[in-house]
């Protein structure tokens, strides 16, 4: 009798959820920080500002990088908040798809290519180092972020009731 068991990555239209494009390049980037630098990261994560950045990840060694993830170029031309998110990381980069046209990136950016299974640093974001008072509120934001989320999967429920799902 055949196997007809799914691979951890064997995602079919039936079984995946509907992501955009831009979460896809988000969930490729999230996949290679986490496996291949030990990054743990945050899709969709609203700052103090107000501004959501699509990904945020936390270094092994506290260090904090956001990634703009971009899946064409009238989403990039469109998107003028970039520059806001800039005093909120360590290192700052693009994540785009392999036809993403890099040259309207700035420069002085890190840039990422990224598919829905995976990514690659192609160029790192310059550091800029935060200042201790704003990492620490950014990683207590991370975490009760991180709690929050693990909790509302576990009890949607009560999460619904309390206005987090």
């Amino acid at each position: 009798m055949p196997d007809d068991r799914l691979a951890p990555d064997a995602l079919t239209a039936a079984s995946a959820p509907a992501l955009s494009p831009g979460q896809l390049i988000a969930r490729g980037v999230c996949r290679a920080l986490s496996a291949e630098h030990d990054f743990a990261c945050a899709e969709e994560v609203t700052l103090a500002t107000g501004l959501r950045v699509d990904v945020m990840a936390l270094g092994p060694r506290g260090e904090v990088w956001v990634i703009e993830c971009k899946s064409c170029r009238a989403d990039f031309v469109s998107d003028g908040k970039w520059r806001g998110y800039l005093d909120w990381a360590d290192r700052f980069f693009w994540a785009v798809g392999p036809d993403f046209p890099t040259e309207l990136l700035p420069e002085g950016t890190g840039l990422i290519l990224a598919d829905a299974w995976g990514a690659e640093i192609v160029r790192m974001g310059p550091e800029t180092r935060l200042a201790g008072a704003r990492r620490k509120a950014l990683t207590l934001r991370l975490a009760r972020l991180a709690a929050r989320r693990a909790q509302a999967a576990r009890d949607p429920e009560a999460a619904a009731r309390r206005g987090l799902a």
